[in-house]
């Protein structure tokens, strides 16, 4: 009797300068992995340039346990570049994307793999609550509803990059190479059957998040940009109620002046008012058009998402 198939999946972990993680990072998941009966596991690492000495930990572990892949950028990419990086480079039968900092409990892997076995493509942890100021969290969940709110694919809530997704999908993200990517609206648009399950974010285990505000803000745009073009057909619609606005009050200024004899003083700063705020209109919305026209532009330009400096694997 031949002994039953074992799939291999992936765990993908992106680092920037996270020295103070990665043997705890490693201790605990491969604490987790070891329990978990029927799968083979790799670990696959993306290192955007690390300075710290986060690849040469790494090294030393990879000399320990040939299950771990690294992969070191020739420079910092940025996260979501790390993360379809890390996918593309994924040999199992799904991923999962785990960060390093411990905030996302690996001991969760074990329920990813249980939803994924009854048949959902993907399965992400939606994020019930966050070791973090009430500020932040309010502006989190703001951006989430305001992404879902204007994208034109449904994106689950509260869900960050903490998921399991499934061969299928990895192969098409491997087809469907972004400049921009923001991967969580891109494998929600992708379809399939996907899940959520709610944890308790914690807070990092060591060091500070690699994220400024600078960051999120991008990501922000990322995200509205990618999967939506009601930025577009916003500055449309005011522009068209604009001209309304206009034509009918031409109409009613000459009808004044012809029919009701108005002798109305001309107003200096009436005028200057609604010129600097016509040109300001037309400033907003070319630069709406201009974010579009510089992604499409980065989208055709031939150039590599990331280039790999050295990689460790067998």
């Amino acid at each position: 009797m031949t002994a039953p198939e074992r799939h291999l999946l992936s765990i993908v972990t992106p680092v920037y300068n996270e020295i103070g993680n990665v043997d705890a990072f490693y201790e605990r998941v491969t604490g987790v992995l070891d329990s978990i009966e029927g799968y083979d596991f790799e670990l696959v690492f993306t290192d955007n340039h690390s300075t710290d000495g986060t690849f040469e930990a790494l090294r030393a572990l990879a000399e320990r346990d040939p299950r771990i892949r690294a992969f070191r950028f020739s420079r910092n990419f940025g996260f979501q570049r790390s993360i379809w990086t890390g996918y593309t480079k994924a040999r199992g039968a799904a991923a999962i994307q785990l960060d390093v900092d411990l905030q996302d409990p690996p001991e969760l892997i074990a329920d990813f793999i249980r939803e994924w076995e009854s048949g959902y493509k993907v399965v992400y942890g939606i994020r019930r609550s966050r070791k973090e100021g009430w500020a932040i969290n309010l502006a989190r969940k703001l951006f989430y509803r305001g992404v879902a709110l204007l994208s034109e694919d449904p994106l689950p809530l509260d869900a960050g990059d903490f998921r399991l997704v499934d061969r299928l999908i990895l192969d098409e993200l491997v087809a469907m190479p972004d400049a921009q990517p923001y991967l969580r609206g891109t494998i929600a648009s992708l379809g399939f059957s996907q899940t959520g399950i709610p944890y308790d974010r914690a807070a990092r285990h060591a060091g500070e998040s690699k994220f400024t505000f600078h960051d999120l803000v991008t990501l922000s745009i990322d995200a509205v940009l990618n999967h939506s073009t009601v930025p577009l057909r916003i500055a449309s619609y005011v522009g068209l109620t604009v001209a309304t606005i206009t034509v009918l009050g031409t109409i009613g200024l000459l009808a004044a002046r012809l029919f009701f004899d108005a002798d109305w003083p001309e107003g200096f700063a009436t005028t200057t008012v609604l010129i600097l705020f016509s040109i300001s209109l037309n400033a907003l919305f070319l630069g709406i058009i201009g974010e579009y026209l510089g992604r499409i532009y980065k989208q055709i330009k031939p150039k590599s998402i990331t280039v790999i400096e050295e990689s460790l694997e067998r």
